[in-house]
């Protein structure tokens, strides 16, 4: 693995399936029931609220680039509007232990012996899009990502699917022409419900301003002390600059019991270069 790997890897974390995974264009051939548009809205607004004081999990994971493929595991342990600590380990041995807060990334590479701090920016200039700290948690969570009870929703009429836009269906089109978007034009987001319209089966965002697209499929779910958390993630980024894929499978949740975040630069690690 090489250092510039060690950085992209723990940063999609958050992030990133590729298999045989149904796709959230792809449909049964049975339509589904119409809902009305402030039901849907609704469950969408009650499902951004709950959020666990504590969460911990071990993933397993397979990072795919346009340059490489490969897999390792991750601990991560998260508290609340605070902080995430993850632990990557590759072939059983610890190699990068990580810490993102409200306002930075810190990264030890055990291997290169060296470490990075950098302000929340760092993941902008990796993966090409602006995610702050709360929206990293969600991604994590299964939450839907950067929703607003105060802002306005749009659903998207679709007989196979329930979609819930945070713009009209024109101005999605105008995104998709690379036109100029009125108002919200920095980032679209379409949350996609499952079949029963109860819980978040996936998001498709873009940033017509960094040309990137973001698909999310919550594959498979399961609930933890009466949290609905991820159990199977596809999550594929798609910039310019790379094309990357990831799947996650989350194992052995524990939800509310508080452990120790640990980040210790040893001495003698220099920063990285």
């Amino acid at each position: 693995m090489t250092q510039r790997t060690n950085w992209l890897v723990l940063l999609s974390i958050p992030f990133f399936l590729f298999s045989c995974a149904k796709q959230l264009t792809e449909t049964d051939d049975a339509k589904l029931p119409k809902k009305k548009p402030q039901d849907l809205i609704q469950v969408l607004d009650s499902l951004s609220k709950p959020k666990p004081g504590f969460f911990y999990t071990k993933i397993s994971t397979t990072y795919t680039d346009t340059n490489q493929n490969i897999s390792f595991k991750t601990s991560v342990r998260m508290v609340k509007d605070s902080a995430i600590n993850t632990l990557i380990t590759y072939a059983r041995i610890p190699i990068v232990n990580a810490i993102i807060s409200t306002d930075s990334v810190t990264i030890v590479n055990k291997r290169d012996k060296c470490y990075i701090r950098q302000s929340l920016g760092y993941i902008k200039d990796n993966f090409g899009i602006d995610f702050n700290y709360r929206n990293i948690e969600e991604l994590i969570l299964g939450m839907p990502l950067d929703y607003d009870t105060a802002q306005k929703y749009f659903v998207i009429h679709d007989p196979y699917n329930y979609i819930v836009s945070s713009h009209k269906k024109r101005e999605l089109k105008r995104i998709d022409r690379q036109d100029k978007v009125p108002q919200r034009e920095d980032i679209a987001i379409q949350y996609y419900l499952n079949d029963d319209a109860q819980s978040l089966k996936g998001m498709f965002i873009e940033s017509p301003e960094d040309s990137t697209t973001i698909r999310v499929d919550y594959l498979k779910r399961d609930t933890v002390s009466g949290y609905s958390v991820p159990v199977e993630v596809y999550i594929r980024i798609v910039s310019p600059r790379n094309d990357i894929r990831i799947e996650l499978s989350y194992d052995k949740v524990e939800i509310d019991q508080p452990q120790p975040l640990i980040m210790v630069i040893p001495e003698g690690y220099e920063e990285c270069k």
